[in-house]
């Protein structure tokens, strides 16, 4: 009950603040630090009462216990009347023995003397009179029981007990029955995870069945002699191919891909069986692979309603004798007119929305153009399950981080909101977090998953508990660095890594007018305890002060890299404290940088648009270098109307690697993009752009911990897209 009345307070308060209603605020803020119930909270109750004890409060301990005899006591039943009465001369004797354990003579007279007429009555007091005038009380038998621990634990544990029961049993409000909703409700969604994840697993058994049942199929006659056909056969095959693959196919993907069909299903018997069914059975694998990437833009097609029309010519069999390279002309030029004409039935109010379906459907085509390079079929790497939205803020994102259980996400826009948001089973909003001071970084804590560190632009940090939605700690950094830039829990979770800057032109959003500081920012990096809340040490920065950018611990929090505005990135031992390693990485400041997925190598971004792979046992020796544009790098621009222009300096993750550490998602003007990491030489090689921003994207995250990857990004406009990505493995 306790916690649902804590959680009910905020509710009210939030409420409150959404209304506008502030004089009411403060009323119920003033009558919550005033409250005598402690919030329902038996702990709190037990604790008033030992410390009006402690501090010989007599009068004080007779109206609060009047007070919880008249607020909770009187409305019991007159079968539980000895029991209080009982716990009221327990706690009155709980006094008493605690005056003369403190040899506090005069307070234990006092107590006689002003409980004398209510005590004389009653026969469990009447020995007890006598109890100032004994010289040594804790030896007499009568009275030697009371003085042991063992009695005043037992008493406490008895009172507490009660409260509990008592609280337990009273009638509640309709409005705390929520808590049993939530409870409920959460346990039906992770029973409905659970399921979804048995069906997926479910129906993926069940197409590895099907395919090895398609295998064993038997070939139509004109395929069991493919080596011998001529030219006019072979157009024949190509034709019948076309007609079939019209047919839509049926597979595991459906579900969650309504859009995209790769498995050929159940098709006719007969001369008319598709093809492919009969390439796969093949034992050239190169024919196979031929055969399924020239599936893909054949279903693709299925989605356009003119190339229906050439489907009804081939099943006619006006047009069987066109060679291949006719038929995909065809389709260019079908594909090329289907913009055009869909945009003239459409109405003005659905403009916007086909304009925004056109980039998907580009990448789209782009995907599957990808998977065919030198005439050899190549699997594509990741299929984009689904895109969600999350759009709760209401100015440009600074910060969008994953738990380490990668079930909730804290992100951070320019006005210092910090949002904490669930997407698993459904989106929901946890906590909402405004601060008066503004927030300028963020970071999960390792250990319990459920802090949340939050670095402010005046020199303090805060660890944010998101279960119990409130402040745990409050930690002043330094008056002198007071833009807390970056923070960093270590894996063991006993330790953070704080990075603090002196004041600097803002970094936010700020005008194109405004000039940056050429100048490195002085600053430094500490080190804080989180169990003792305190600094444990400040490493030394050479050759200088200056800011870290951006920090990062590698997986047993053995080594901690860092970014800084000097252009240098420099790596420290946390086993001795001390700088390992240090070397100029970029020209103009480091934004990101993160650990391979080895560890044997850092990866960085730059102010000098270079996204660089650095061998650390070998002194920062540059492994791999790639180029990438301003969209990806920053300052990232966002146009508006009348000229104005607003320009953000990067501060979340620039980039992130899949589970395996092969992609890369970086940022662009519309979305993320996820690269293959090749060699130097080769460059990157983007496999899947994610789209759906209208807006420039500033920050990227992506989490491995389910089964299905999650990609997230986050614009300058305050949408975070959710894109849920199934790896294809090889």
């Amino acid at each position: 009950m306790a916690s649902a009345v804590e959680r009910t307070d905020d509710l009210v308060r939030e409420y409150l603040i959404y209304r506008g209603f502030t004089s009411t605020l403060k009323h119920l803020d003033s009558e919550i630090k005033s409250d005598k119930d402690k919030g329902f909270r038996v702990d709190k109750i037990i604790d008033q009462l030992q410390q009006l004890i402690q501090s010989y409060d007599l009068t004080g301990l007779k109206e609060y216990w009047a007070y919880l005899d008249r607020r909770l006591f009187s409305r019991l039943e007159d079968v539980y009347r000895p029991t209080v009465n009982k716990l009221r001369t327990s706690l009155y004797r709980f006094y008493v023995i605690h005056t003369v354990q403190m040899k506090n003579s005069e307070k234990t007279q006092e107590f006689f003397q002003k409980q004398a007429l209510e005590l004389q009555t009653q026969p469990e007091w009447r020995d007890w009179f006598a109890l100032p005038f004994i010289p040594a009380p804790e030896q007499n038998p009568s009275f030697s029981p009371y003085f042991s621990r063992q009695w005043a634990d037992t008493f406490l544990v008895s009172l507490h007990n009660f409260l509990s029961v008592l609280f337990q049993c009273m009638p509640q409000p309709v409005l705390l029955s929520f808590d049993n909703e939530v409870q409920r409700i959460k346990t039906v969604q992770e029973e409905n995870e659970e399921l979804r994840q048995l069906l997926f697993a479910l129906q993926v058994e069940w197409r590895q069945k099907k395919d090895e049942e398609m295998v064993h199929h038997k070939l139509p006659p004109y395929v069991q002699h493919m080596d011998r056909l001529g030219d006019t056969e072979l157009d024949l095959v190509f034709s019948q191919r076309n007609v079939n693959m019209t047919t839509p196919s049926r597979n595991f993907f459906s579900t969650f891909l309504p859009q995209t069909r790769r498995a050929p299903g159940k098709t006719a018997p007969g001369p008319q069986s598709s093809p492919t069914q009969a390439s796969l059975g093949r034992k050239d694998p190169t024919a196979a692979q031929s055969a399924k990437a020239k599936d893909l833009p054949s279903a693709k097609d299925l989605k356009m309603p003119s190339v229906s029309t050439a489907t009804v010519d081939l099943a006619t069999g006006h047009s069987l004798k066109r060679r291949p390279h006719d038929h995909e002309k065809e389709r260019k030029e079908l594909l090329s007119k289907l913009p055009q004409q869909s945009l003239e039935k459409k109405t003005d109010s659905d403009l916007d929305a086909q304009t925004e379906a056109l980039p998907d459907q580009t990448d789209s085509t782009n995907q599957m153009r990808v998977c065919e390079v030198g005439g050899a079929a190549v699997e594509q790497p990741f299929i984009k399950l689904s895109q969600e939205e999350y759009g709760e803020h209401h100015s440009s994102i600074m910060h969008c981080r994953v738990d380490c259980s990668g079930r909730r996400v804290a992100s951070l826009d320019v006005d210092g909101v910090v949002k904490v948001w669930a997407f698993n089973p459904i989106m929901q909003t946890k906590a909402t977090i405004m601060s008066k001071s503004p927030l300028l970084s963020l970071e999960w804590a390792a250990k319990p998953d459920r802090l949340l560190l939050l670095g402010s632009g005046v020199g303090t940090v805060k660890l944010y508990d998101t279960d119990a939605k409130k402040n745990l700690y409050e930690m002043t950094i330094d008056d002198v660095h007071p833009r807390i830039l970056s923070l960093a829990c270590s894996p063991s979770g006993t330790s953070f890594v704080c990075s603090a800057a002196a004041q600097a032109a803002p970094t936010g959003v700020v005008t194109e007018g405004d000039a940056r500081v050429s100048a490195p920012v002085s600053g430094q990096l500490l080190l804080w305890d989180t169990k003792t809340v305190k600094q444990q040490l400040q490493f030394a920065l050479e050759p200088g002060p200056v800011a870290i950018n951006c920090t990062a611990f590698n997986h047993n929090g053995n080594l901690l890299v860092t970014g800084a505005a000097d252009g240098m990135i420099r790596l420290f031992d946390m086993q001795r404290y001390e700088s390992a390693l240090s070397w100029k990485a970029h020209d103009g400041e480091v934004y990101s940088v993160e650990f391979s997925y080895d560890e044997n190598t850092v990866f960085s971004i730059g102010e000098d648009g270079k996204f660089v792979q650095w061998n650390i046992h070998r002194c920062g020796v540059k492994q791999s270098e790639y180029s990438l544009s301003q969209d990806a790098v920053g300052p990232f621009v966002l146009s508006g109307y009348s000229g104005y222009k607003q320009v953000q300096v990067p501060r979340g993750r620039l980039f992130a690697f899949d589970s395996e550490g092969q992609h890369v998602l970086t940022c662009s003007s519309s979305g993320g993009v996820i690269y293959r990491l090749n060699k130097a030489d080769a460059g990157l090689e983007s496999v899947l752009s994610l789209g759906g921003h209208k807006a420039p994207v500033v920050t990227v995250d992506w989490c491995s911990a389910m089964d299905c990857g999650t990609c997230l990004t986050a614009s300058m406009d305050g949408k975070i897209k959710l894109s849920t990505l199934l790896a294809q493995k090889p």
